[in-house]
């Protein structure tokens, strides 16, 4: 009986494992496959069959990208966009939840359920106002548009109370008697305790607004305030196709996120446990 045990968890195993290649097979050709099309011709790009990689090195593609386009000026646009919209959200998200966690104030749960609750909105219910606050303000093709609005993320102030429950309270209760302020009590325990759900809300907050089309499409209309994710399929058009250059700049748009996630992975499985544990 032991023996036909160990059979049958060995094959699961076997199954379970020739599972995981192939999910991990289905997630990373395409991007195999985008590498490659970026060092292809644009007649070997369609060619049938399809090849996965190039027969030669062509870096044609990336001269047009960086000679003919303003992809350099997009990928600045994104980067500042980014690490603005991360610093200024995570910043609020720890002083949010901060609050949240270790401060008794009047309808505290009530506000911190409402903020939850804004979860379950979409996108695109508030496309509409959003839009009319910009031109209101005067803000539309501005940077302002692109930052602001997405500063304020109650997902971040989620993970960040859940993560700062997990400090003890006779630990702010000392620092407090020995004549700190809140703000140094909060810039010298809490944020060096909080350092995993920043790494978690860093990766979060970066990829979305690296990744984000659908808003920067809706303010924008100049060419050099173009992010990376809104110039690229500008380069495709109903007569000219530069898809070897769309392939090549979107190797490129990935590697800020690739390299991210590779520094603050630890960090991040930390924090993401941490959220998950700790209520």
């Amino acid at each position: 009986m032991t023996v036909g045990i160990g059979v049958r968890g060995r094959i699961l195993q076997i199954l379970g494992n020739a599972i995981l290649l192939v999910g991990v097979f289905l997630t990373i050709m395409p991007f195999v496959y985008m590498v490659s099309a970026s060092f292809k011709p644009g007649s070997e790009l369609f060619s049938i069959p399809v090849r996965v990689l190039p027969d030669d090195l062509y870096l044609g593609n990336y001269e047009l990208l960086f000679g003919e386009t303003s992809f350099l000026r997009w990928f600045a646009n994104s980067v500042f966009v980014a690490l603005a919209r991360t610093v200024i959200a995570i910043t609020l998200s720890l002083m949010a939840g901060y609050a949240f966690a270790k401060f008794e104030f009047r309808f505290k749960r009530p506000l911190f359920f409402l903020v939850i609750a804004t979860l379950t909105l979409p996108l695109y219910v508030i496309l509409v106002p959003l839009f009319s606050m910009m031109a209101t303000l005067g803000w539309m093709d501005t940077y302002w548009a692109l930052i602001l609005p997405f500063t304020a993320q109650a997902i971040g102030i989620f993970l960040a109370r859940q993560q700062l429950l997990g400090i003890p309270n006779e630990l702010l209760e000392a620092a407090r008697i020995d004549g700190a302020s809140e703000w140094g009590i909060f810039t010298r325990i809490v944020v060096p305790l909080a350092q995993p759900v920043i790494a978690v809300m860093g990766i979060l907050f970066f990829t979305a607004s690296w990744n984000d089309y659908i808003w920067p499409l809706i303010v924008l209309t100049s060419d050099e305030k173009f992010t990376v994710s809104l110039g690229l399929p500008s380069l495709i058009g109903p007569y000219d196709q530069e898809y070897g250059a769309v392939m090549a700049g979107s190797f490129l748009g990935t590697l800020p996120i690739v390299i991210i996630f590779l520094i603050f992975q630890r960090r991040f499985i930390e924090g993401i446990m941490a959220g998950a544990l700790k209520g």
